[in-house]
């Protein structure tokens, strides 16, 4: 007798093994609709920036816009605690690759704080968002902060941002308590030398699991890797400069919407002195809530705390 299996291996086709009725012939005289436009905006995965590149979305459920900016060097797929949390509870939440990382375009060009944010601004433009919270994690809490800077408020109602870089991460003679510039180069020469080496010692101070008595989830360190090595060499490159030079002061001045910062204490990637309890002293309309032992990657250590802080807060 001829298993099922057995038709799907030898071309008997799904229609065939599943026993499944024909579909009645077309009519050809009649020709489908096209989708309206909000349809058509949802089977896409890609938005087309301004200079043509390809940036890579999900868009997922229904009700008031959530926005994820994911941190460097990894990929949207860093909030799918969130967004499936918050998808669950009533909200369309919106997350994209950002250039050069993950399934988007590896542009030479382009990448820059402010090209992230017009590129965040493309994005909001072409899916039509209006009164969104934006958060952002690390390397995207500065794309966030840049957005607002640059793009004003017209878009969003509320921010958050998670262990994120503002207000400048590296040390200069005007901001003379922060990281120094080794630090950077550091990382730099690192990505360099060994980026798949570098991307799995990064993900243990990352996720704290360098501290005594931690249980390290090796699917975390591997996904961690695995996003970062979806990236652009040249584009993570460029990025570290993006997120530990600019200088997001003004920026954070420009942020009057209601917004929330979440970081750790023990936060080793982006310091919580150098980072959110300076930008919180900034922010026109700003509360902190610090999480004590929470590493950087706290979106992922921590996620049960984040998405009830997260809801409790949109819905605030």
């Amino acid at each position: 007798m001829t298993s099922r299996r057995h038709l799907l291996v030898a071309g008997g086709g799904l229609v065939a093994a599943l026993d499944l009725p024909k579909a009645a012939p077309a009519d050809a005289t009649k020709v489908a609709s096209p989708p309206i436009r909000s349809q058509r905006i949802k089977a896409m995965t890609t938005a087309i920036m301004k200079d043509g590149a390809n940036i890579y979305f999900k868009d997922w459920g229904a009700g008031p816009v959530v926005t994820f900016s994911h941190g460097w060097p990894l990929t949207a797929d860093a909030w799918d605690a969130q967004m499936l949390f918050l998808g669950s509870h009533g909200f369309r939440v919106i997350a994209h690759d950002r250039r050069s990382h993950g399934r988007s375009d590896q542009t030479w060009t382009g990448n820059d704080m402010d090209t992230y944010a017009d590129d965040l601004a493309t994005l909001l433009e072409t899916l039509d968002v209006k009164g969104a919270t934006m958060i952002g994690h690390s390397t995207g809490g500065g794309e966030v902060a840049r957005y607002i800077g640059r793009h004003g408020t017209s878009r969003v109602s509320k921010a958050v941002l998670i262990s994120a870089v503002p207000p400048h991460m590296a040390q200069t003679p005007t901001n003379p308590n922060s990281a120094p510039m080794s630090v950077f180069d550091g990382l730099r020469s690192s990505l360099v030398a060994d980026r798949a080496g570098f991307f799995k010692e990064l993900a243990m101070p990352f996720f704290g699991y360098n501290r005594p008595n931690v249980k390290v989830s090796q699917g975390q360190v591997d996904s961690f890797w695995l996003q970062g090595m979806m990236g652009s060499l040249q584009g993570e490159h460029d990025c570290i400069k993006a997120f530990s030079e600019t200088d997001f002061t003004d920026d954070l001045r420009k942020m009057t919407i209601p917004t929330l910062l979440l970081q750790g204490d023990d936060d080793q990637i982006v310091p919580i002195d150098i980072a959110s309890r300076r930008s919180v002293k900034i922010l026109p309309n700003a509360s902190l809530k610090e999480y004590a032992g929470a590493p950087h990657g706290m979106c992922v250590t921590h996620a049960d705390q984040v998405n009830a802080d997260l809801l409790a807060f949109l819905k605030g």
